[in-house]
């Protein structure tokens, strides 16, 4: 199995047409977004856990 870095992996792209690598970062760009979109979910089930079990002290 070979490990790629993240040097190799942009070295590899800079060799693409320029209309691939604009699909690449597309996709790239998506796929955070979902991940951020998955990470605030989970922390929102957490804030709410915490909300019910009574783990939630008033900054007031």
């Amino acid at each position: 199995m070979q490990i790629m870095t993240v040097n190799s992996i942009l070295q590899n792209i800079s060799l693409l047409p320029p209309e691939d690598r604009y699909v690449i970062a597309e996709i790239l760009s998506k796929k955070v977004c979902e991940l951020r979109h998955d990470q605030l979910h989970l922390r929102v089930q957490e804030a709410e856990e915490n909300l019910k079990s009574g783990n939630v002290v008033s900054g007031i």
